[in-house]
């Protein structure tokens, strides 16, 4: 592998047992959607190893099968560890959505596809906002979850360039989101365990606005 079949900015050598793991994975699902595990898999539960160039030039290849997978879920974020792959990368995007005041009070605009190399995140301000969420990898529930307004990310993106971005509202709880993933994090570690639900109780109760206000009262949680 040469210097120059690497992403610039990932200086690390190629660990040719990862990349050959990876290259058969990516195989076995030649249209490039890959399994979402779920949750009790022991690679959610694992701090993922910093990605500094393990894959050469096989990177692009993996970006792209997360990329078609979470669109396929479908999702707005997903990271390695979701498809059994425990390196600290994730992607993330989102359209938002079409209703506006679903759109102001949840403060979620469309986010472009980007990806996130080694990201970590610190909240700006102490403002917090709650709302239900959902995960691929705990399939058919939501429940409460408390995060920060606004955080700043750093880290790096596909080609190694350093990511340092302050993001509000619903881009910002998806950073979180994936990012507590590449900690070994699910986010029923942070939820109000009171307001969990199926989808469909979540839909049938609560599913009228994402205002959690209603769901805190009946079920008995606090808001921050």
């Amino acid at each position: 592998m040469t210097a120059e079949s690497r992403a610039p900015g990932f200086t690390g050598p190629v660990d040719e047992e990862l990349r050959d793991q990876v290259a058969s994975h990516l195989a076995r699902h030649e249209d490039g959607v890959l399994p979402i595990v779920q949750a009790g898999h022991p690679v959610l539960r694992r701090p993922a190893v910093p990605y500094t160039g393990q894959l050469g030039d096989l990177f692009p290849e993996l970006v792209e099968a997360m990329r078609r997978t979470m669109h396929a879920a479908p999702g707005v974020g997903l990271a390695a560890p979701q498809v059994g792959l425990g390196i600290a990368v994730a992607v993330i995007q989102d359209a938002g959505v079409s209703d506006p005041e679903d759109a102001d009070l949840r403060e979620r605009r469309p986010l472009p596809f980007r990806v996130l190399v080694n990201p970590a995140y610190e909240a700006v301000g102490e403002e917090r906002r709650a709302f239900y969420e959902g995960c691929l990898s705990v399939s058919g529930w939501q429940a409460v979850v408390a995060r920060p307004r606004t955080v700043r990310l750093t880290g790096q993106d596909e080609a190694g360039r350093p990511v340092d971005d302050v993001l509000t509202g619903w881009p910002a709880r998806i950073v979180q989101h994936e990012t507590d993933h590449l900690g070994g994090g699910l986010y029923l570690d942070r939820a109000e365990l009171r307001s969990l639900a199926s989808n469909d109780s979540m839909m049938r109760f609560w599913g009228q606005t994402p205002d959690p206000s209603g769901a805190a009262e009946a079920l008995g949680f606090a808001l921050p």
